[in-house]
């Protein structure tokens, strides 16, 4: 995926913007942006499913909270979350979050090379308000609890391993996890107003039984170089937010991604996209709503993010017009998709198949507005390779 570097649109069509030009501290500023409705086109009517999908894209709902995935004797978990794929042979498997406390946890559901389902089944159990986390890149998900002094739980997709805490990562209201494998790190956002963002530092790439937890430190501003400090005390007896001065503060961190020296993580309380460069060690921010003028911004309520083979970012909204944006290389910044009818939910846990050809997400309170109303869907089409 190409590291990519945004700047304020000083016009915006109604569909997308364009953000581009130069680094965002530079004192230059892009030009006027072209409007323009995203590399995919236009949406279309909503279809049997409420989704507004452009053209050559269609959908189908894969699960319900409270209801068997149909094929299979599991029951899907209320509030579905944060989510990843994985390869399985031919086919794949996509794990799911609960949002809820207690209980909480994960499931998955696994899928044949046609995109059958095949099977479903829980992988996490007996945790709190598990919202987003991250894939290793040896096939483990990283489930993260939403609480205070909340944990990391590595878990198996195949549900046939025990799920392990990992004490190490830090005690504190966990989000979103990231692996970056060239520097032998994983990424952690925290979901709080005054929130900071972290590193967690294996003793062994691999096991994630040992290491040390670091913060991000950082000027006020919004670009410029960082650095990192060890939090002294992981466990958050003192809230590990506030154990290092000069510790960058961001407001309510939600979704990260990493890919090509970069990790992508974003903010709900300004509804920003920020990008922080691994090799260069800087941080600066790849799309903000408030600097959008002339026009109404395409992405409100920033939250899960995934990325694509083609170097395209979508991100999930939470809230708003329930949409999925993306954000290609080329700065365009546009919807994907709408859901349709569901203004009390939001969406959640954006992840592709390992082939490309299909999305998965979830409407985490479904029509309902209650978590006992989640809905699962998969989108398949001509995504861009």
């Amino acid at each position: 995926m190409e590291r990519r570097t945004f700047l304020r649109a000083s016009a915006m069509g109604g569909a997308g913007a364009v953000l581009g030009g130069a680094l965002w501290h530079s004192a230059a500023y892009a030009a006027p942006a072209r409007p323009g409705t995203g590399p995919y086109g236009a949406l279309g009517a909503a279809d049997a499913h409420g989704i507004r999908l452009p053209a050559g894209f269609t959908s189908r709902v894969i699960a319900r909270s409270g209801q068997r995935v149909p094929g299979t004797s599991y029951t899907w978990h209320n509030a579905p979350d944060g989510g990843a794929c994985y390869a399985d042979g031919g086919g794949w498997i996509y794990v799911s979050n609960s949002e809820v406390d207690p209980s909480g946890g994960a499931g998955a559901v696994r899928f044949s090379a046609t995109g059958a389902v095949t099977g479903a089944y829980r992988i996490l159990s007996g945790t709190r308000q598990n919202c987003a986390g991250g894939k290793t890149p040896w096939n483990t998900w990283l489930s993260c609890e939403e609480v205070d002094r909340g944990y990391v739980y590595e878990t198996d997709p195949w549900g046939a391993k025990a799920a392990v805490r990992r004490d190490a990562m830090g005690r504190f209201k966990h989000e979103a996890a990231a692996a970056d494998p060239v520097r032998g790190v994983v990424y952690l956002t925290e979901d709080v107003s005054d929130g900071c963002f972290y590193r967690f530092r294996p003793t062994t790439w691999g096991d994630l039984s040992s290491g040390t937890l670091e913060v991000l430190v950082a000027g006020s501003g919004t670009s410029g170089p960082v650095s990192w400090a060890r939090v002294p005390d992981p466990s958050g007896t003192t809230a590990t937010r506030h154990q290092v001065s000069g510790a960058k503060r961001f407001n309510g961190g939600e979704g990260c991604h990493y890919a090509n020296d970069t990790c992508w993580f974003t903010t709900k309380g300004d509804n920003r996209v920020w990008q922080y460069d691994a090799a260069a060690r800087t941080i600066e921010l790849a799309y903000d709503d408030s600097l959008v003028t002339g026009g109404t911004a395409p992405l409100t309520g920033v939250d899960n993010v995934t990325g694509s083979s083609s170097g395209d970012l979508f991100v999930a909204e939470d809230g708003g017009n329930l949409e999925i944006c993306v954000i290609t290389p080329a700065d365009v910044v546009a919807p994907f998709l709408r859901v349709d009818g569901q203004s009390g939910s939001e969406i959640t846990g954006p992840a592709f198949s390992p082939d490309g050809t299909r999305l998965y997400f979830s409407s985490q309170r479904g029509t309902s507005g209650s978590s006992s109303g989640g809905i699962t869907y998969e989108v398949k089409g001509p995504f861009r390779g």
